[in-house]
């Protein structure tokens, strides 16, 4: 049985930057969470953050991989640089994942180190674009299969394709 690494978030706990949770009430979580596949981690808490904690985001429209590869930071809202705590956390995150043999994630969409189709654009200003956060990146990088919270269906597909391989 394929184990599923998840954002803590999506399971309501309140591990993000305001405090709060981001759960996510769907059949199949239930289905995944009662047969013991959910292995979940916070990045940013396992980096070190508390909660909660000023907002960040990947600088100049950058994605994960730009800060994996020393092109990009993460910043706070006050300018803060936070990226080696991003790394940090991407690399205890993978730890996790390999350790409980995680092929595929379910990540919160949107944040600087989970993000999976789009994270903020630096600008604090609420824009998005498309890109991946610094552990989806990383994780991506390691051959594990990454989806938002919104394609859950595409999760339970891939599940299902990996149980007949």
């Amino acid at each position: 049985m394929d184990r599923i690494l998840i954002s803590a978030c999506l399971l309501g706990r309140p591990v993000r930057y305001d405090g709060r949770g981001k759960r996510l009430d769907n059949a199949l979580l239930a289905q995944w969470q009662a047969e013991g596949r959910l292995v979940p981690v916070c990045p940013e808490v396992m980096a070190g953050f508390e909660t909660p904690r000023p907002p960040a985001e990947i600088e100049g429209r950058q994605s994960g991989e730009a800060v994996l590869d020393g092109r990009a930071r993460v910043v706070e809202d006050s300018g803060r640089d936070v990226t080696d705590l991003f790394r940090l956390g991407a690399e205890a995150a993978l730890t996790v994942a390999e350790a409980h043999g995680c092929r595929f994630a379910l990540l919160t969409d949107g944040s600087p180190s989970c993000g999976s189709s789009a994270i903020y654009d630096g600008s604090f200003r609420g824009r998005t674009v498309r890109g991946f956060g610094v552990v989806t990146a990383l994780l991506q990088r390691h051959g594990i299969e990454v989806f938002p919270e919104s394609g859950i269906a595409d999760l339970a597909r891939a599940l299902d394709g990996a149980a007949v391989d």
